[in-house]
């Protein structure tokens, strides 16, 4: 279900990135810009988070990490300095333009990172999931 919703959020920005970047990106380059931005770091999470193995989840860890760091960055600068954004990214309000989803997306996806990774058990050199 978490790739599905990030798979369905990668077409969401992409779509609406390059509309805006094909159509008016001298009104607010900055603000589509970082929706293009937003619609790549979708689009590798979602590759991350289904491949299997150890590349895979950092990947995806990296992009979650980045993905937060830019909803709650973008979200603040958007409420403090409504002008730095003259239209709204995917990010602006923390998301509110998706139903805050943009700022649960990374919550979510580092919360099943977390709950799903392994540690390699002393001296076996074999990866066995932690009991919750």
């Amino acid at each position: 279900m978490l790739i599905a919703v990030y798979i369905l959020f990668a077409i969401a920005a992409t779509s609406r990135a390059g509309l805006q970047i094909a159509t008016k990106f001298d009104e607010a380059p900055v603000a589509y810009l970082l929706s293009a931005v937003a619609a790549l770091i979708y689009i590798v999470a979602a590759v991350g988070l289904a491949r299997a193995g150890h590349t895979g989840r950092r990947v995806a860890l990296a992009c979650c990490s980045v993905e937060l760091a830019g909803v709650v960055g973008v979200g603040v600068l958007s409420l403090v300095d409504a002008e730095l954004f003259p239209d709204e990214t995917v990010w602006s309000g923390f998301g509110s333009g998706y139903g805050y989803i943009p700022l649960v997306l990374p919550v979510l996806g580092l919360l099943w990172l977390w709950r799903t990774r392994t540690r390699t058990r002393t001296g076996s050199g074999t990866d066995a999931p932690i009991a919750a």
